[in-house]
């Protein structure tokens, strides 16, 4: 049995390849293969790459998968290392990847009020957008420009789950999200996020949701280029040393 894996980002670049082919024989008896069979055949195939790979998680048909969770051939695999704190044929956007025009993945400027404007309605008392854009300076390093990869498919699927968790958490909620990707100057935005409720107080929980879920499981990632080379950057728990997993779902009393 052959499985074809998609790697990105920093990962793509430590095994020097876009994507591996992993081949597992299985006895008479064994005809099944986990997410974690994969995980640990892999690990063996690449020793030197170890400590990146204990941190990444396969995505199985564009989501998360668990570790027990099985796989065939024909299923669309990658191994997604942790991602940054912001079908057919790959799609390359010159405006926005298909799918539903609220969660959007483009290489052309944002223009942050027409993100608002998907969310604005007759029934919202409170709307807000946060818009994330390029700083300079980041602990006094120079940054020159970002530039922004995504698992494009996913990241749609993705963004359209998490407003569906804004709705069920605060009904009446409408969420649109636009992520840029390509490279982005200082003081450009790379991300858009507008939320609208019914109510203000709804509205700031909904909203910082959003950002924390995007920064968490969105399957994009972001290379800073300063004056003296490039890094591509993974999560950051905002509570400081839990590891990147995109399973875990927040601890906010909500479900």
């Amino acid at each position: 049995m052959t499985f074809h894996i998609r790697l990105f980002a920093g990962l793509a670049d430590e095994l020097g390849r876009p994507s591996i082919d992993i081949t597992l024989t299985r006895d008479p008896g064994e005809k099944s293969v986990t997410v974690q069979d994969l995980l640990d055949e892999i690990g063996k195939r690449f020793p030197g790459a170890r400590s990146l790979l204990a941190h990444c998680f396969l995505a199985k048909n564009h989501a998360y998968a668990d570790p027990g969770e099985l796989v065939t051939e024909s299923d669309e695999l990658a191994l997604i290392p942790p991602v940054s704190g912001g079908s057919g044929e790959e799609p390359q956007p010159e405006d926005e990847v298909p799918g539903i025009s609220r969660y959007v993945l483009t290489r052309n400027p944002i223009e942050p009020a027409e993100v608002l404007h998907k969310v604005t309605h007759s029934d919202c008392g409170a709307t807000l957008a946060f818009i994330g854009t390029t700083r300079e300076h980041t602990h006094g390093v120079r940054t020159v420009l970002l530039e922004y990869e995504a698992y494009e498919p996913m990241a749609v699927s993705v963004m359209e789950s998490i407003g569906a968790e804004l709705e069920a958490r605060w009904p009446g909620c409408r969420c649109a999200i636009t992520h840029r990707l390509g490279p982005v100057e200082i003081g450009e935005s790379s991300l858009v996020i507008a939320v609208s409720t019914p109510h203000r107080a709804d509205c700031y929980e909904a909203s910082r949701y959003a950002i924390e879920r995007v920064k968490q499981i969105l399957p994009v990632w972001k290379k800073e280029i300063g004056e003296d080379g490039s890094e591509w950057k993974g999560y950051v728990s905002p509570s400081g040393g839990r590891e990147w997993n995109p399973l875990d779902l927040p601890d906010d009393g909500k479900r």
